[in-house]
């Protein structure tokens, strides 16, 4: 009987002649930017100065009520409050599918020829990763904030997406993820009013992400190449499925009880608040065109997108 592992080999394309040279070169360089500019979190973060409140933990802009009447309503430490939950929310969905991305490298490099830059490059990303969760983990403490974690049956989704994704759909979803964070944490780590070590945060991951993303298109544009139509219809809709369940995943509706705020009146008005669908789809502009050049923006995953307010 063919393993997942069978399966996922031979639904790969590899590339040859130009293309294969190409992409070893793309993960050469990666490779030595790596080496060049990487950061050790533990070290580069100051974990010891005790959190001042006077700070956000995410510009305010990006906050699910922003704008809303309840906003103008709350104080500005219940806002700051708010914020340093939110920040924390999102953080802990980054671990959640930080942890299926890892496995999904995982399970795509196995048994493959590790003198192959590919390769190498792939175990440099997980241990980017492995490093990433553990700082997002304790900026969650630090922030005063418990784990959050997405709902039952996400996670569930989740746990059968990382078992089964392959090739273009895995590496699709990866940037789909990567990319709405970047967006909100270049924001984040540039503003002052955020607090330092949550910028400090940010900044890493931004730097270091910057690379994964690289890979994770090279591999799509790799993958799709002479993808039939069939194929890219399928792949399409799982990518625009895993898309919608990881946004809406990353502020938990429970931010706001945490927050001290009415939970219901809260929910209502952040899914009302078009605001922040707004700052949603201006985050993915740049994703959406390369989905569409890569014939992965068919019409029912566009009807998803707009669902999730990526579109």
């Amino acid at each position: 009987m063919a393993t997942m592992d069978d399966t996922a080999a031979r639904d790969r394309v590899e590339p040859t002649g130009a293309g294969a040279a190409e992409h070893e070169d793309v993960a050469r360089r990666l490779l030595r930017s790596s080496e060049m500019l990487s950061f050790d979190p533990a070290h580069e973060v100051d974990w010891e100065t005790p959190l001042d409140t006077a700070h956000h933990g995410a510009s305010p802009e990006w906050c699910t009520l922003y704008g809303t009447a309840y906003w103008s309503e709350l104080t500005p430490a219940q806002q700051r409050e708010l914020t340093r939950q939110e920040s924390a929310s999102v953080a802990s969905t980054g671990i959640w599918f930080e942890m299926i991305l890892q496995q999904m490298v995982l399970r795509d490099f196995y048994a493959k020829d590790p003198t192959d830059p590919a390769f190498q490059w792939a175990l440099t990303e997980i241990a980017d990763e492995c490093r990433h969760s553990i700082m997002f983990a304790r900026g969650v403490a630090k922030l005063g904030a418990r784990p959050y974690r997405p709902k039952r049956h996400v996670v569930e989704l989740g746990r059968a997406f990382k078992a089964l994704a392959g090739g273009e759909a895995a590496y699709a979803a990866i940037l789909v993820a990567e990319e709405v964070l970047d967006v909100m944490q270049r924001d984040w780590m540039r503003d002052e009013r955020v607090a330092p070590f949550v910028r400090t945060i940010n900044n890493i991951h931004v730097v270091e992400e910057s690379r994964h993303m690289t890979f994770a298109r090279d591999e799509v544009r790799e993958r799709m190449a002479g993808a039939g139509a069939l194929r890219r219809h399928i792949d399409s809709f799982v990518i625009a499925a895993a898309a919608y369940f990881i946004v809406t995943s990353m502020v938990s509706d429970d931010v706001y009880a945490a927050a001290g705020l009415d939970r219901a009146r809260a929910v209502r008005e952040a899914r009302a608040n078009e605001h922040h669908k707004s700052m949603l789809r201006s985050s993915c502009a740049g994703l959406m065109e390369f989905l569409g050049s890569a014939g992965l923006l068919t019409p029912p995953a566009r009807a998803i997108y707009r669902r999730a307010h990526l579109l």
